[in-house]
């Protein structure tokens, strides 16, 4: 048989990872025969590099599709990248204002020019990083949001939506970003409480004296239109109706009454600006107010702020704020602390602006959204984050879709210079559709960007082509996304895909948690405590990374990452290669050839296979049920504790014993049996850590080219009396070791130890004497009668006990300190005391009695038959010291 290399080495990943591609292994194809299983990969931004967070989000993906790929589906999983109109055309520009050079200077298709070549030089760099990881995706497949096929989607969806009244062109209060001078979406804003001022002024009032109000941004009061009062406040009933005057710029407005007014907060007032704040837009509205825009673009006060015009939102404050104080009207400053919104980009503080824009009606496509999550067919794991998602549609507002960008899907109207008229269309029209006239211009902006990630389910299987591929796998089965693009990305797929294809794009949505520092800290660029991944895999390798991501935190919640886990997972990695490595160097037969029945089976064969039937199924349902850290953490457990630490140790003397070849029972069973644990147990590990379970398993079985498609394990094994057999064994092996380290033994020194036992776990001992004698350091060991008390197992006449269940090992006391004993006994007396008192009080609470099920009242009575056996058995010990 072929060996293992004595040490393993991760290096060989990227040999590993391109043989997969060169076999065409994550390539799917439509069989109807089969039954899909469809993951869309949340597509990265063309801008980005790998980070954490991207592996984690991967990492939970990939372990999806290699586990339901070795369950027999037809799996695809269909990879990508976003244009990310905002992002990447803020990259360009900044490169451009290095060497000097405007969009103004280039215009339109200068710049585009430059935006696909950038695309071509850096947009790949995060795909390259990603197959680092071990991804089995279908690169074959790989789509961008601007391709032919996708931008062909987008139109379509628009002149759909449009035909349908879903899509309108109108002035409405938008969110501005002066840095970006694009219009964002509510979902692209971002609140931060920070320190501010609240300031107090007063406007003078036609009829005399003076009305006071509060104001965080003094520069707004430029646009003021009115003043508002809560229409049962008795301190200004008497006020609405007349006018107040804004000295600086000599404009009345009307003091008008409306509940939007809290009369208990502040001084009761409201100034009421309805172009550059949402709630006095919707008084506003009420009131048939003027609305003047007073911001420029980027800004800047404009032309209606009269001789503030030209100045920044910030030099405008305080030039009003002084010129109030003249004027007597400033009454005071209050600090305060209060949310600030800004873009999620860029950072900068967002200016609500009256805006011309093109909007989604959101009212007829978020309520079949809605009811997609209340029914049932688009569920949450974990559950909670489903609340977010119907919170967010429960008060969703209309989309505004317009960017005043150029990279990126153009919109598809075109306005006729002669008669106005708007023709929208996927192409440009010979012609205006209500004159005839043929001079008709393209609107200038662009569609946010997350119109197009929205169709990303089905547009990038061929919609709007009826073709088998999106016929086969629509819809698809998972998404895993992050908490922070629920609204942004999750909702809008769910109404697209209900809308456009006639059912919710998925059924299963995973939120993953974010990945933060070891101290719990946001990884950010100023603190330095970013974690590259790159060079992680470059130095643990990609196994050891995914490993260590996927156990040690649930993945609803924020994961630390911990350096030294890292270690604890190549340890553990180490610990598996090795293990196949002795497995495999004792292989000097054909396993898979032996005829090996039950009867041949020794107690520790049908217990490692009875261990392993369990955990393969128990792996199997946590993984289906999405808890992958525990699914990660059964099969760990398994293989480091029960397979490497105790079933190997426990066979090693029968691999030594080579007498008689295939005639030797025990030798055949033992290598059938690790064969068999060993190849499951790679299957189990395979979704986790894929690269060291294909260099083991292929080399186990040659004749196999990969593991991808090993058929996933389950096994009907149920040896429950050999199951207990072993628990007692491993109780004894361990009660020796916590003997010589209580007792000081040293672990090189031999001891004499005799077994009183039944007769099922004496037979069982001497079947494994000399894995016992070995594992638990015994020079000599003998098995006594059960009814004999004390042994003669040494010249002297007492003994330590190791008390296990069934049985009794003593010890020979040769090697023993007695003072240490005695303390270790009353340790164990008052431990098994107060087991003993908690199980006698809850079997005679009669509510116990009569209300628990008969199993769990056997259970318990059990338990303190054992307990008490164990009494005595230590208090006998007792007196004998």
């Amino acid at each position: 048989m072929k060996q293992l290399e004595k040490t393993h080495d991760p290096g060989v990943e990227r040999q590993i990872y391109q043989r997969w591609q060169d076999q065409n292994y994550f390539h799917a194809k439509v069989d109807k025969a089969r039954k899909p299983y469809t993951i869309m990969m949340p597509p990265p931004n063309i801008t980005g590099v790998l980070h954490v967070g991207h592996a984690l989000n991967n990492i939970i993906q990939d372990i999806l599709i290699r586990f339901k790929r070795m369950q027999g589906f037809n799996v695809l999983w269909l990879p990508g990248t976003d244009h990310a109109s905002i992002s990447t055309e803020a990259k360009i520009v900044a490169k451009m204002a290095v060497e000097g050079v405007t969009k103004a200077d280039i215009g339109r298709e200068g710049f585009l020019e430059r935006a696909w070549a950038w695309r071509d030089e850096f947009g790949g760099t995060i795909v390259e990083q990603l197959r680092l990881l071990g991804l089995s995706c279908d690169w074959r497949r790989e789509r961008f949001t601007l391709d032919e096929g996708l931008s062909n989607a987008v139109l379509e969806t628009f002149i759909r939506y449009y035909n349908k009244g879903l899509i309108y062109r109108g002035e409405k209060l938008i969110n501005w970003c002066p840095h970006c001078k694009t219009t964002i979406s509510d979902a692209e804003v971002e609140h931060e409480d920070k320190d501010g001022y609240m300031y107090y002024f007063k406007y003078p009032i036609e009829s005399g004296g003076f009305i006071e109000f509060a104001t965080t941004r003094p520069e707004t009061m430029l646009g003021d239109t009115a003043i508002a009062v809560h229409p049962e406040d008795e301190r200004y009933t008497h006020l609405v109706g007349q006018m107040a005057k804004i000295p600086v710029v000599d404009r009345q407005i009307p003091i008008i009454a409306d509940i939007y007014v809290e009369k208990d907060f502040g001084t009761g007032v409201v100034k009421i600006t309805p172009a550059h704040d949402p709630n006095d837009y919707e008084v506003g509205e009420r009131h048939n107010l003027a609305k003047i825009n007073i911001m420029a673009d980027d800004g800047t006060i404009n032309a209606n702020g009269g001789k503030y015009a030209g100045l920044t939102r910030e030099e405008c404050r305080e030039r009003i704020i002084e010129d109030f104080k003249t004027l007597g009207l400033f009454v005071k400053t209050q600090n305060i602390r209060h949310a600030v919104g800004a873009h999620d980009r860029c950072h900068t503080v967002m200016e609500p602006l009256i805006k011309l824009q093109w909007f989604v009606t959101m009212k007829d496509l978020a309520r079949p959204a809605l009811d997609a999550y209340i029914n049932g067919k688009v569920r949450f794991t974990p559950a909670r984050m489903g609340k977010v998602y119907a919170h967010w549609l429960e008060n969703i507002r209309d989309w505004c879709i317009s960017r005043q960008l150029w990279w990126g899907h153009r919109i598809p109207a075109y306005y006729c210079q002669e008669c106005g008229h708007i023709n929208v269309a996927i192409t440009k029209p010979g012609q205006c559709s209500k004159c005839g006239c043929a001079d008709l211009r393209q609107d200038e902006d662009v569609l946010d960007t997350w119109f197009s990630s929205a169709l990303w389910p089905f547009s990038t299987l061929g919609w709007p082509e009826k073709t088998e591929e999106l016929e086969y796998f629509y819809p698809t089965n998972t998404l895993v996304t992050a908490s922070e693009i629920i609204f942004f990305w999750v909702v809008r797929m769910v109404f697209s895909g209900i809308e456009l294809m006639g059912e919710a794009p998925f059924s299963d949505v995973i939120i993953n948690g974010t990945v933060r520092d070891d101290l719990g800290r946001k990884m950010e660029k100023s603190l330095g405590n970013g974690v590259d991944p790159i060079k992680v895999i470059e130095q643990y390798g990609a196994d050891a990374l995914r490993l260590m991501m996927i156990t040690g935190n649930a993945l609803d919640s924020d994961t630390r990452f911990i350096w030294p886990r890292l270690e604890v997972a190549r340890n553990f990695l180490n610990k598996i290669w090795n293990a196949a490595r002795f497995v495999m160097m004792h292989m000097d037969v054909d396993v898979p050839t032996l005829d090996i029945t039950p009867q041949k089976l020794t107690v520790a064969d049908k217990w490692i296979l009875s261990l392993l039937a369990k955990t393969c199924a128990n792996v199997t349902e946590r993984i289906e049920a999405f808890d992958l850290v525990m699914a990660a953490q059964i099969t760990y457990d398994f293989l480091w504790d029960y397979f490497c630490d105790w079933y190997i140790e426990m066979v090693k003397p029968r691999l030594y014993n080579k007498e008689h070849d295939k005639d030797n029972d025990t030798r055949m069973s033992a290598l059938w049996t690790l064969n068999t644990v060993l190849t499951a147990g790679l299957k189990l590990l395979h979704p986790f850590v894929p690269f060291i379970t294909e260099e083991i398993y292929t080399t186990l079985h040659e004749n196999e080219e990969t593991i991808m498609f090993a058929p996933w394990p389950t096994f009907d094994y149920r040896f429950e009396e050999e199951e207990q057999l072993a628990a007692r064994f491993i109780e004894a092996v361990k009660g020796i070791r916590n003997s010589r380290l209580q007792n000081g033994i040293a672990p090189s020194q031999k001891l004499n130890v005799a077994l009183a036992a039944d007769k099922t776990l004496s037979d069982f001992f001497a079947e494994q004497n000399k894995s016992f004698n070995m594992m638990a350091g015994v020079g000599t060991f003998s098995i006594v009668d059960a009814s004999d008390a004390q042994p003669d197992i040494s010249a002297k006449d007492t003994a330590t006990t190791v008390v296990i269940s069934g049985g009794v090992l003593h010890i020979s006391l040769d090697a023993v300190d007695v003072e240490k004993e005695k303390k270790r006994l009353e340790k164990e007396k008052s431990k098994i005391t107060n087991e003993i008192e908690r199980c006698r009080s809850r079997l005679s609470n009669e509510g116990f009695i009569s209300k628990a099920p008969e199993n769990l009242i056997a259970d318990e009575r059990a338990k303190l038959a054992k307990y008490e056996e164990m009494l005595v058995k230590v208090n006998e010990q007792s007196a004998r010291l």
